[in-house]
């Protein structure tokens, strides 16, 4: 019989670290692909971080052939950041037929703070059945009217039957029942154009493979903190990191997610 320091239960933080690494691994092994209406500055970049984590980009934005694009596609990413014209019209076209094709979709609300026509568009969007929102701060008490508390969020989640990523320092998510805090990343990710759209496709990505959009949401924002760490120890800075961070997802592994996972 081992001595009792010598057993160990799994606490609900190692279940989650090991939800992300099967869920990256799942990612892996399926290659979904993840249909992003992104932001122009990021599109480069956010289909890198797909590849790197496993999943096939699409990137159109024309309203003639998004549809079709969307309906083989496993998730659906909306995001907000570049809102032309024809992505206006193109994120019609893909709601519609994610909702008629049961498609997941994630909705990323960039610079609702900033533009009133965003958050209306924002607030429209969300009553249309897609399964996670990753927002930062600002967005989310453009979004809620409240301020970003653990409870806020939890409250949002519930009352919207969505799950709410909020990212920052801590980044929580919720699902109004569930609830996660995630302390992984470096401030290099927030001086690097696009890593914040990239986790949003990420979410979407994950959305694709594990059934469990909490879980998803979850493993995403896991894998997208952890990547940071490990590529902030490999970057001279801000230029430097960006290339780190595809590489950290691409080799990203279970003992990885295991041995630097900070959450609960």
């Amino acid at each position: 019989m081992q001595p009792p320091d010598q057993t160990r239960v799994p606490s609900g933080a190692d279940t989650l670290a090991a939800v992300a690494a099967a869920t990256l691994a799942a990612l892996r092994a399926k290659s979904p692909r993840v249909h992003c209406i992104t932001n122009t500055v990021a599109q480069a970049f956010t289909a890198n971080v797909l590849l790197a984590a496993g999943a096939v980009p699409a990137m159109t934005a024309s309203p003639e052939e998004v549809g079709a694009f969307v309906a083989m596609s496993g998730a659906l990413l909306v995001n907000l950041g570049t809102l032309d014209r024809e992505r206006r019209a193109a994120i019609d076209t893909a709601i519609e037929t994610a909702i008629a094709r049961n498609v997941p979709w994630v909705l990323d609300p960039v610079f609702i703070d900033r533009v009133p026509f965003r958050a209306e568009l924002a607030h429209d969007l969300i009553a249309r059945g897609n399964r996670a929102l990753r927002l930062n701060a600002a967005e989310f008490r453009a979004m809620s009217g409240t301020e970003p508390t653990s409870r806020n969020v939890a409250q949002y989640a519930r009352e919207h039957g969505i799950v709410v990523a909020l990212t920052g320092a801590t980044d929580v998510v919720a699902d109004g029942k569930r609830q996660a805090s995630v302390a992984n990343g470096h401030p290099w990710m927030a001086k690097v154009t696009a890593v914040g759209c990239a986790n949003s496709a990420l979410v979407a990505a994950c959305v694709a493979v594990e059934p469990d959009p909490w879980k998803a949401a979850v493993s995403a924002v896991l894998i997208g903190g952890i990547a940071g760490e490990i590529a902030a120890r490999h970057a001279r800075g801000p230029g430097t990191f960006s290339a780190a961070y595809v590489d950290a997802i691409h080799a990203l592994d279970a003992d990885a997610i295991a041995s630097h996972a900070r959450i609960q």
